[in-house]
């Protein structure tokens, strides 16, 4: 594993595991859309390159690209939130981009490929989330997503490449969106602002942005032909635990309004992730308990508001 190429480089995944390969050494190539906004969340080093390349043009990158690449890590994905998780025609867009990423895989000389999955591709689950668990997805987004992983599992063992799919259960950490549920919350406490959430019944296992890139890493390293991987902590809570802490590192004495707001439609009640073969193939480890991990988000984000 020396030359690595990343789609979705400039994701909160895709940075922060590129960071840790410079750290080893790695060149990193990180394809980004033009223009994109959040290129400074990618690291000045000299071994990594940045390539604009839109999302539906990933097909020309064996002809921007001389190198000949070891592993492809394919993060890239439009419509991630709201109502475009329902957008059928987008998310079929998704799955062809994802098998256009396995061929320009292929040109490049890769031997490995690894997808990112999401626990939508489970649908609802009473217990933990394996891949030996039947999957029901309910979302156009993780249709697409289970879709992508089946599909690029038989090219690429056409193309004779050894492919792996990480699910990702919640994560969060430095690089995280401004909507999501630990990242608005936040936003808005260290405001003062008295937020107001669902009562928090639901049990949830959040993992740390930088331990689901380790995650992602390792998969790339040591990872099966064909394996989806669930990526969490292993570890859930209820999710009025994880609000409660993110109040308690930033100030103890906020209200916080639990039970304000009724539960979304088809609200997904249970996310505990079973992450024993991500551990048994690959030796992951997470690190970083929510605490933490939420002082070092505070941190990042921070530093970002003040530029």
């Amino acid at each position: 594993m020396k030359n690595i190429i990343v789609t979705g480089a400039t994701g909160m995944i895709g940075s922060s595991m590129i960071k840790q390969m410079l750290k080893d050494d790695l060149h990193v190539t990180a394809v980004c859309r033009p223009n994109s906004k959040k290129r400074g969340n990618l690291p000045q080093n000299v071994n990594l390159d940045v390539v604009e390349c839109d999302i539906n043009e990933l097909y020309k990158l064996p002809e921007l690209l001389a190198t000949e690449y070891d592993t492809f890590y394919h993060f890239a994905w439009d419509g991630t939130y709201g109502d475009s998780r329902d957008d059928a025609i987008l998310q079929e867009k998704n799955v062809e981009n994802t098998l256009k990423a396995v061929d320009a895989a292929h040109a490049l000389k890769c031997n490995v490929f690894v997808g990112a999955g999401s626990q939508a591709e489970f649908g609802f689950v009473e217990g933990t989330l394996s891949d030996k668990i039947p999957k029901n997805p309910i979302t156009g987004y993780g249709i697409a997503k289970y879709t992508a992983g089946k599909l690029s599992a038989i090219l690429c063992a056409k193309y004779g490449m050894r492919q792996s799919w990480g699910r990702i259960v919640s994560t969060y950490g430095p690089g995280d969106n401004s909507y999501t549920m630990v990242m608005s919350s936040i936003i808005g406490m260290l405001k003062g602002e008295r937020m107001s959430f669902t009562k928090g019944d639901q049990i949830w296992d959040y993992v740390y942005g930088g331990d689901c890139s380790k995650a992602f890493y390792l998969i790339g390293k040591y990872g099966k032909h064909g394996k989806a991987y669930t990526i969490g902590s292993g570890k859930s809570r209820y999710l009025k635990e994880y609000i409660k802490d993110i109040r308690d590192v930033i100030n103890p004495e906020l209200e916080i309004g639990l039970g304000e707001k009724e539960y979304y439609p088809n609200q997904v009640m249970n996310l505990t992730a079973d992450i024993q073969e991500l551990v048994d193939d690959t030796g992951f480890e997470p690190s970083v308990d929510f605490k933490d991990g939420v002082r070092k988000t505070i941190e990042w984000y921070r530093g970002v508001t003040k530029e």
